[in-house]
């Protein structure tokens, strides 16, 4: 088994990445198998060099090793390039130019009935997509949607994958979803972003596949997502690992912890005299 964990160095790790840290390591271990640390800096205008240290420091003090080097995704950008002249050449990707406000104010229109929110925010609804595939070389420093419809048919198969944990209902074992809901539920995501090249969900595919991931642990807030991922993997001809979604570690007040929750950041239990095995009941683990 190989798992991964793969935080953006954009903040302080919470209690809620340790969590999944810890359940990635403790999973590949007792299956005599390998744990990677990536770091996702695609985002370069939030990366910073300070937080990967601050990370690496806050996961190998919770007891984790991991192969050095580990992947930096901000030096492979030629495999995301790659991967996106191939989906451009099978005619799936398309330029779009509008902001957010103008996918907002195209939704909000009384024809268009209530806007249906997927795993990438509100569903796109079309005001860029082509009658037909664009041609010619593609488009560089531009946003670029796949066309949801023309992908799926060029998938020619059903979005399946083999969930281990759980979806946010309870959702397991073989996961199906047919082409019209993914154009429904999910719409034209976005693959690449105008000044900084790929986007989350092409890069995870080909980092996976790459690394050779063979399960995927993460929390449920992503498991919508996963049928995104599914679907690329089919489009590249990759292999598609197992998924296994887990819990989310909450507030107080059941809400979703996040990086501005200085107060449950590692560093700071750290700075207080908490110990690891602290950390680990903290997450019931």
């Amino acid at each position: 088994m190989i798992t991964r964990f793969a935080p953006s160095p954009t903040g302080p790790l919470h209690l809620g990445h340790a969590y999944s840290a810890l359940l990635n390591h403790d999973r590949a271990k007792a299956a005599g198998g390998t744990f990677l640390l990536r770091v996702d800096d695609l985002d370069q205008s939030r990366a910073r060099p300070e937080w990967e240290a601050q990370l690496k420091d806050d996961l190998r003090w919770l007891g984790l090793d991991w192969p050095e080097p580990c992947r930096r995704e901000s030096e492979h950008l030629g495999a995301y390039e790659a991967a996106l002249d191939r989906l451009w050449d099978m005619g799936l990707l398309y330029p779009c130019h509008c902001t957010r406000r103008d996918i907002r104010d195209a939704l909000s229109a009384p024809q268009e009935g209530a806007p249906v929110s997927g795993p990438d925010g509100l569903v796109y609804p079309g005001t860029c997509r082509p009658a037909a595939p664009p041609t010619g070389p593609r488009p560089e420093d531009t946003t670029l949607r796949l066309d949801m419809a023309r992908a799926c048919a060029a998938l020619a198969r059903p979005v399946k994958f083999e969930e281990t944990g759980a979806g946010p209902d309870g959702q397991t074992g073989s996961i199906e979803t047919a082409a019209q809901d993914m154009v429904a539920t999910i719409g034209d995501v976005v693959l690449a972003r105008r000044e900084m090249g790929a986007a989350y969900h092409l890069a995870v595919v080909i980092d996976d596949a790459v690394q050779g991931v063979t399960e995927v642990i993460r929390g449920r807030d992503l498991f919508e997502a996963t049928r995104i991922h599914v679907l690329l993997q089919g489009l590249l001809e990759l292999p598609t690992p197992r998924y296994h979604h887990h819990r989310l570690i909450r507030d107080e007040t059941g809400k979703r912890l996040a990086k501005r929750d200085d107060a449950r950041a590692i560093a700071l239990y750290r700075s207080e005299g908490r110990t690891p095995r602290e950390i680990r009941d903290m997450v019931s683990l």
